[in-house]
């Protein structure tokens, strides 16, 4: 006796199968090897690195904030700016780590320095800027493999907020990068971090190793070591009120904000109280406030 179709199970059927397809396909696609990049693009100046996409993605305006309103940080800002520059000529510069309180400008002093090196600079003299999340460090030497057979231009490569959890390893790949590996890094590559860590690893990971640990100076050596890598080591504090009220009138003269600097000090400093900090990005989102308020564009 021959067994009956039911037509209605069929549509499940095919959907179940397409199904198991797929996840078997995203399952492919996951084990593949990532595309390799290709050269680096013949025009621009700012990059996002991302391997997963083809590799360097074009940013067609940085945001950025001039070098001459970031005040409260004039050592770092000099410093850095006279590293940049240096770098940008040919001669000899630091790998640079900023670091210390959030908010203070860390991020901001980088992309400032490039647009500043930038400003009276044309063509293949112009310092190009490719920034690389901490996500993707594991492939900074692909990156560095391919800015290197770009000779012809020198490269700013930069990442926001580096840390390294208790498990991460990617650690490694950058200190050979910067430092120790057989190639070394490029000549015509330089690289800044900023972070909120001075070592870039978590205080109470380096303490626990210590204190577990058969040798507790070598115990964290290894990691701690990784910020040697940087000859330059710029460190950011948190500001006072005077620095704090210097940065509101430095963005009110810049923009053409006329309130009175007494009502502009006493709103700024209600602001900062309500945000329980005072810090140049606490000025900065003030600033945008009071202009949106006075309808006045920036």
């Amino acid at each position: 006796m021959t067994a009956r179709r039911n037509p209605d199970a069929e549509p499940e059927v095919k959907n179940g199968r397409d199904a198991v397809l797929e996840r078997i396909a995203g399952a492919l696609e996951r084990l593949a090897p990532r595309a390799q990049a290709g050269a680096v693009p013949a025009g621009g100046d700012a990059f996002i690195w991302e391997p997963s996409q083809g590799g360097l993605l074009a940013v067609e305006q940085v945001a950025y904030i001039p070098l001459v309103l970031l005040k409260g940080v004039d050592y770092a800002r000099d410093t850095l700016l006279e590293n940049t520059r240096r770098f940008a000529d040919g001669l000899p510069a630091n790998n640079a780590l900023l670091w210390g309180a959030r908010g203070m400008g860390k991020s901001s002093l980088v992309k400032a320095a490039h647009a500043q090196v930038n400003r009276a600079r044309k063509g293949a003299a112009r310092l190009v800027l490719i920034e690389i999340h901490r996500e993707e460090i594991s492939t900074l030497p692909q990156l560095l493999r391919l800015l290197r057979a770009a000779a012809a231009r020198r490269f700013l490569l930069y990442c926001d907020d580096l840390s390294f959890d208790r498990d991460d390893t990617n650690y490694k790949s950058l200190k050979a990068a910067l430092e120790g590996g057989i190639e070394g890094r490029p000549a015509n590559v330089l690289f800044y971090a900023t972070s909120n860590r001075r070592h870039l690893m978590p205080r109470e990971m380096m303490e626990n190793e210590r204190s577990t640990a058969i040798n507790p100076s070598e115990s964290v050596e290894e990691k701690v070591s990784l910020s040697d890598r940087f000859g330059l080591w710029l460190g950011f504090h948190n500001c006072g009120q005077d620095e704090y009220l210097a940065m509101i009138d430095g963005y009110a003269a810049h923009f053409g904000i006329t309130l009175p600097k007494a009502e502009l000090h006493q709103r700024a400093l209600a602001w900062a109280s309500g945000r329980g900090s005072r810090s140049g990005r606490v000025s900065w989102q003030f600033i945008q406030d009071l202009a949106g308020e006075l309808g006045k564009s920036l």
